[in-house]
């Protein structure tokens, strides 16, 4: 039971160190257009955050059951999982690079999975048919595909529709442009908090429902009193009480502030105007809804980036510092590789030990 409550304690610190981590998805581009003050930026993004995680289970139930056989998922694998995708994202956000939370913790799993079941692959659900919808799931179609998909459509859906704006709006003086998307940019903002919430948040709630279950099938919770019989879970779902914790934890973690990614994204990698800001924010918004609906871990990191990109390649492609996106592509590359072998060798180390 002990152990089972340190793992709970460590899925939400993922979860509070992935708000802060991925804070700069919501509020990079308002703090750099100068629309609101860091602080401004921060309680708007967490409020939204708040809201956007107690919508839907999609996700969550991608993560917790949707990509490895949970026949082969023990308290000891979830803890290893959770650890490398700590490490990483500690390590990232030291080096100010917006790498994504979710491969991490998805790397993370698989890897410790794969351990737990002595190098099997056939525990890793590659690619299976849904028995209820007949559609085609796994983590190649949830995982690897939208991976490289959904960073190319922020690109270009973020320079096409900043392409529209620019033709659309050309009468219009810079500094009328600048007052209206000003205010308009508190709405993408706004969205984009809401859509980070909807998916990012719900990555731990699927993680925290899989121990739930994962101790209730080993027997941990036979004997624990009545009062928290709540705990008890004979099939994998998402409590509510998992939704408000979740949603409250990353909410706490975005309003704490990842100022070295803020720097990179909002910064470093292109100067924006409000419009700009706009423009990514509702590309990248519009995208990870659509994901959510549908139950993918999308990378909210890599839309986020990749519509700053497009966005800023309207102006001119020499606008976007180029070096600077080829290491957050190298950080893109290297997450889910890393964060697999992390997980495994740490599950092996345990099982190595007894443990």
């Amino acid at each position: 039971m002990l152990l089972v409550l340190i793992v709970f304690l460590i899925a939400l610190a993922f979860e509070y160190i992935n708000g802060f981590h991925d804070t700069a998805n919501s509020i990079a581009t308002t703090v750099s257009t100068k629309v609101l003050t860091p602080r401004q930026a921060v309680i708007l993004a967490a409020t939204f955050n708040l809201i956007g995680a107690l919508v839907g289970v999609s996700v969550a139930t991608t993560i917790g059951k949707g990509l490895v056989d949970t026949c082969f998922v023990t308290i000891h694998t979830i803890v290893c999982a959770l650890l490398s995708a700590i490490i990483w994202n500690l390590l990232t956000w030291w080096l100010g690079l917006p790498s994504s939370s979710s491969h991490a913790l998805i790397g993370g799993l698989c890897g410790a999975t794969l351990a737990s079941a002595d190098g099997n692959w056939s525990v890793i659900k590659w690619s299976v048919v849904n028995a209820n919808s007949g559609k085609m799931e796994g983590l190649w179609h949830k995982v690897v595909i939208p991976m490289f998909t959904s960073p190319t459509l922020g690109f270009f859906v973020g320079f096409i529709i900043m392409g529209i704006l620019l033709i659309t709006l050309k009468k219009l003086t810079p500094r009328l442009i600048n007052a209206i998307f000003g205010k308009l940019q508190l709405v993408s903002a706004s969205w984009m908090g809401f859509s980070h919430g909807t998916n990012d948040a719900q990555k731990t709630m699927g993680i925290i429902a899989l121990i739930l279950f994962t101790a209730t099938k080993d027997g941990t919770f036979s004997n624990i009193p009545d009062f928290l019989h709540f705990l008890r879970t004979p099939e994998f779902k998402v409590a509510t009480w998992v939704k408000v914790v979740c949603a409250l934890t990353m909410a706490s973690g975005t309003a704490a502030g990842g100022w070295r990614i803020i720097r990179t994204l909002g910064h470093k990698m292109v100067r924006l105007q409000p419009i700009h800001g706009f423009a990514a924010e509702t590309t990248a918004a519009t995208i990870i809804q659509i994901a959510s609906h549908w139950g993918i871990p999308l990378s909210t990191t890599h839309i986020i980036s990749t519509s700053i990109m497009g966005v800023g390649a309207v102006k001119r492609l020499s606008a976007v510092k180029w070096g600077i996106v080829g290491r957050i592509v190298w950080a893109w590359v290297l997450t889910l590789p890393v964060t697999s072998l992390l997980g495994y060798w740490m599950r092996k180390g345990c099982l190595l030990l007894n443990f």
